[in-house]
Formats: C-alpha cells, structure tokens, sequence
C-alpha cells in the first residue's frame, strides 16, 4: 500500500458494508441496502473469497441492515489492492460483518484492526477473529499476523486513541450520519502511513471532502452509492 496504485483499472463495483459510528442508542448503525449483485455467502454467512482462508464461511449476527459486501465487489475492491495488500496494516474503521477486514486478513496483511460499536455485533466480530487465527496458526498459515477487535464509537477511537501508522483504511460509514468527512479528518491525526490508501464509500450525491494531500486514484457510482480509492500523498 505504499505505493499509489496505477495499473488498468478494475470493473466498477459497489460496496454496501457495516457499522460503527457515534449516535443515540447503542445498538449498531444499520447500512444502507447493498444496490446490486449476490449477496456473499448463504443468508446470515461471510465467506471468504481469497488468500489462504478462501472458501471459509463465518457466521454474521442477525440484525437488520447488517451484511456482508457481495463476493463480486470485494473482488473487485481486493484486485485494486492487490500490489498493496500483502505486509500492510489495516484498519476497519466500521467494521460491521467485517467482511473487508478478515479478506485483508486472509489476503496477507500483517495486521488486521477492526473498530466496532455495536456489542452483540463486535462480540461475533471477537468469535470470528478467533476461528481465522487458528486456522492461521495451522500448517501453511499466517501465525505472526495480528488480528484485533476493537468494540468503540470509530470516531472517538481516531480522536482519543494515541495514533499508529496504518498502510490501508476502510471508511464505509452509515450514509445518514455523515461520518465520512470527520473520520477522514481524524485520520490525520497519525494514522496514515506515507502513501497509505483509503478506501471511502459514500452518497453519491454527497462525494466527502478530502484533506489536503489525499488523491482518488480509483472511483464508481452505483445507483445513489459512490465508492473510491484515495491515496494520502503525505501521511
């Protein structure tokens, strides 16, 4: 992730994933719909789709709102990372299903944060991590990789939490919070890498602002969802 990516680009797709911002209540922030494709895996299921766990399937609370990314779109995200992710740190900031952190997980990176609010969907997210590091521990797996679930609001995390680099970061908040823009802020903080990358998911009739020094290197519509690749020229 270090470097900007620059090769062909990947179809378009959406992403329609978890939660994990402030607000009232404490239950989980519901997504929107995903627009589009197969859901990834049978009703209530997050199967992995590559790397050295593909193919294993982990179980998702039953909340409304709250689902996988499609197997399509995450193949698209994931072939868009593909020269990054392998050694990169990563952090899920609403972390939901957690279906983009276990597929970086699986995918070769080095470490693997994921930031959920919700209690009853961080505590599966906890159960979930535990099954993929044994099966990383096994013969042929990744034992040093560093997977982590972190139960707090994403954005009091970023703000009060002392700072580490990451190399790649998932923001796809809920779209009615308008989250998007102050986590983006927060993550200068100290939380980028130099030439980290960011991936945001958005309205798309309200594309977020990005801080000085970020550039979208990739970037689709679909329906009223737009989704991005931004890289953070300085960290």
């Amino acid at each position: 992730m270090r470097v900007p990516l620059a090769h062909g680009r990947c179809p378009r797709q959406p992403v329609a994933r978890g939660s994990g911002g402030p607000g009232s209540g404490s239950g989980s922030h519901h997504r929107q719909p995903h627009r589009g494709g197969q859901r990834a895996g049978r009703s209530g299921q997050l199967r992995i789709i590559g790397g050295r766990l593909r193919g294993r399937r982990l179980p998702v609370p039953d909340q409304p709102g709250l689902r996988p990314t499609t197997d399509r779109v995450r193949e698209t995200l994931f072939n868009w990372l593909a020269p990054d992710i392998a050694g990169s740190r990563c952090l899920d900031c609403f972390a939901g299903s957690g279906a983009l952190g276990f597929e970086a997980f699986s995918r070769g990176a080095a470490a693997v944060v994921l930031i959920e609010r919700a209690a009853a969907v961080a505590a599966r997210l906890r159960e979930n991590a535990a099954l993929l590091r044994v099966a990383a521990d096994a013969p042929g797996g990744q034992p040093d990789v560093k997977l982590d679930v972190m139960r707090a609001d994403a954005l009091g995390w970023l703000e009060k939490t002392d700072p580490r680099p990451f190399d790649i970061v998932f923001l796809d908040p809920p779209f009615d919070q308008r989250l998007i823009g102050r986590a983006c802020e927060l993550l200068q903080r100290g939380w980028l890498a130099p030439k980290a990358l960011i991936y945001l998911e958005s309205a798309a009739s309200e594309p977020p602002p990005l801080p000085a020094g970020w550039r979208v290197t990739r970037e689709g519509t679909a329906g009223q969802v737009r989704y991005a690749l931004a890289v953070a020229e300085h960290g």
